[in-house]
């Protein structure tokens, strides 16, 4: 089950079932949420996104119903995860798969929303999208390698080549400083056919 392709003015739901919002600096929500817009999407943020707990993140009642509401609402049109973390696991047993509460949509995340990506995928057969969280458009390096895939990705059916990020690491995430990237690392030469499921 594919969902369909994003068009300038589409909405695009942010929701937290990792980490919460409220972890970010003002600015860097400012800065993503501005990149989205200017990119010709209208943002929108889950009930809970600001929520926080203990364990920086929300309820697991609040995530479930943030994550249902953004797959029912026939306005939204792609789901961004927040950033990650370490608990998005907590929901998997308590979200709701009929295909008839799915509606087909882009889903977006990286890192701990593997876990949510993969259990959508299997339980629905929903394709969902390895790729960029809302955070990811308030970084300082690569931000134009981050926009031009994730627009390739979500407006064209056409193939295309994927070149290496410039980028390796941005300071927003670690102390250290931005570093060049070599390129991918061959571990076993040769060629494959097939689906893949992305991830970390």
């Amino acid at each position: 089950m594919y969902p369909s392709r994003l068009k300038p003015g589409d909405q695009i739901r942010v929701v937290a079932p990792s980490r919460s919002m409220s972890l970010l600096k003002t600015e860097q929500i400012e800065q993503a949420k501005m990149v989205l817009e200017r990119l010709g999407f209208h943002v929108s943020f889950s009930a809970h996104a600001e929520e926080i707990d203990a364990f920086a993140s929300s309820s697991i009642e609040s995530r479930v119903n943030d994550l249902h509401e953004a797959f029912s609402d026939p306005e939204v049109k792609a789901i961004l995860g927040v950033l990650g973390g370490y608990n998005s696991n907590q929901l998997l047993t308590h979200l709701d798969y009929r295909a008839d509460q799915v509606q087909p949509k882009i889903f977006c995340g990286f890192s701990d929303m593997t876990a949510l990506a993969s259990a959508i995928y299997q339980k629905t057969g929903l394709v969902t999208y390895s790729g960029p969280h809302f955070s990811s458009f308030s970084m300082k390096q690569g931000l134009n390698y981050t926009k031009d895939y994730f627009l390739k990705c979500i407006y064209s059916d056409s193939p295309f080549e994927i070149e290496p990020s410039e980028w390796r690491c941005d300071e927003i995430w670690t102390k250290e400083q931005p570093q060049l990237n070599d390129g991918p690392i061959v571990i076993n030469e040769g060629a494959a056919d097939g689906k893949i499921l992305g991830g970390n």
